[in-house]
Formats: C-alpha cells, structure tokens, sequence
C-alpha cells in the first residue's frame, strides 16, 4: 500500500490523504492485511467505467465505511462494513469510484449522500471524458 500514489480529497472542510489504486491487482489487494489507517487516511479505487461494485471485507482487520461515487465526485451511498467478514457490500448504482475510510468517518463529519468530493483524480477523469465525440443533432 505504501507505494500507491496518493492524492488530497476535499469534502467541504474535511481534507483526506487517499491512497488511490487504479490497477486491478491494487483494487484486488485494497486495504487487506492494513492494521491501522490515520483518521484522515483512506484508499480511493478508480473503477474506470460506471459499473455495479461489489465489495468485501476477507482478510481485512479493521471496521471500515465505504462509498459509492459517482464520475463527478458526488457520493451516491454510505455502508459501513465489519473487519474480517466475506459478506458483499455492494452499489445500488454503477459507480466510477469507490472510498474506503475508517469506519464512521462520514457520520462523524455529517456527510452524507449528495456529498461532493474534489481533487485531482476527479479533474483527471473530467478531462478523460471531454475528448468523447458527441452524436450529431445531441
């Protein structure tokens, strides 16, 4: 986890050190064996395109909370999930991204769905998608 790239996430006030994995084997191993995340600590996976995400917690030992975020930032749903269990959390959604933070850190903050988050993957991902062609006539 160490050698991930790392960027800032602004939610409103709140700052967050985020731990980004974009490749499948970093979304594979996420946060698996990690005794102890800061509290302004967390990973953010980079899923590519929309789609449904599913998540679990084997070989995980710490208590963490989860959200579902769409390609804008903007979270569409909170679950918090137990250490060391192989029940699946999953989106109601597709998603582009998914947050990983100690569990509690959204209800601590008061943040909820509807909730935005910036920083510079979300700029990345804006600036991927401006070189789609529009249809004709849209």
């Amino acid at each position: 986890m160490k050698n991930l790239p790392r960027a800032v996430l602004t939610l409103g006030e709140h700052r967050l050190n985020a731990y980004v994995a974009r490749g499948a084997k970093e979304r594979a191993v996420g946060l698996m064996h990690v005794r102890e995340l800061a509290d302004d600590e967390g990973m953010l996976f980079v899923c590519g395109e929309p789609q449904p995400q599913s998540f679990w917690m084997k070989d995980t030992p710490l208590p963490l909370s989860i959200a579902f975020i769409d390609g804008d930032g903007t979270i569409l749903q909170i679950e918090d999930m137990e250490a060391h269990t192989r029940e699946t959390t999953e989106s109601e959604v597709p998603v582009r991204y998914v947050l990983e933070v100690p569990r509690g850190w959204f209800a601590e903050r008061g943040i909820g769905p509807g909730a935005c988050l910036t920083g510079p993957v979300f700029v990345d991902a804006v600036v991927e998608g401006a070189g789609e062609a529009s249809s004709p006539g849209a």
